[in-house]
């Protein structure tokens, strides 16, 4: 039976994102401030299922624990799909959040607001010493801003426009966004994976 699992991720944003996400499982959650002695693992895959897959079981491997990854890309229709899997580096390998959306936004320059549509899509890896890796994945469809609107949110939230909200995620309370966004998507079906996993130990004891 999985008592505590650790989140594969350093981003301070993310897991908070994460915390709230899973912390009604019952479960302990870690992350990986709790091992610095843990591996930083290179996300060299071209898919973002390769990448979480690649988190997932390394740091499980490195701590013993059950480990939940999730990689993310942000694909624009009128870029071919970039920045895709290369969404968190689009920049460069160390640009912030502001350097990601400035270029997404130089890049569209001139490109009207019916051909800004773009999508988030996350996928989560759950690996469990031992076992199979499971995943989930969530999408979530908006378009790009032409400047950044608003000041909450982390990465490309201050321009990515959500039309069933007459928002974007930089605009929106972190509950809400919680409740909608593709990481939001993602892990509630990583956390009924768990608690399936969960149950099934428990009828098997």
């Amino acid at each position: 039976m999985i008592v505590e699992l650790v989140l594969a991720t350093r981003n301070r944003h993310k897991g908070e994102e994460l915390m709230a996400l899973l912390g009604d499982l019952g479960i302990r959650i870690r992350t990986l401030a709790d091992f610095p002695e843990a591996p930083e693992v290179e996300e060299d895959g071209l898919t973002c299922e390769a990448n979480a897959i690649k988190k997932a079981t390394e740091i499980s491997r490195a701590t013993g624990l059950t480990a939940v990854a999730d990689d993310t890309g942000l694909e624009v229709d009128a870029l071919g799909g970039r920045p895709g899997v290369y969404a968190a580096r689009y920049a460069g390998e160390e640009a912030t959040y502001e350097d990601n959306c400035n270029k997404l936004i130089r890049e569209l320059s001139g490109v009207p607001r019916e051909l800004r549509t773009a999508r988030f899509i996350t996928v989560a890896a759950i690996a469990v010493p031992g076992e199979p890796v499971q995943v989930a994945r969530g999408v979530l469809e908006g378009c790009i801003t032409e400047s950044p609107v608003g000041a909450g949110g982390f990465g490309y939230d201050p321009v990515f426009y959500v039309p069933e909200l007459h928002a974007t995620l930089a605009e929106i309370s972190a509950d809400r966004k919680n409740r909608i966004s593709h990481r939001a998507k993602a892990f509630l079906q990583a956390k009924e994976l768990l608690r399936a996993r969960q149950s099934k130990n428990i009828v098997g004891a």
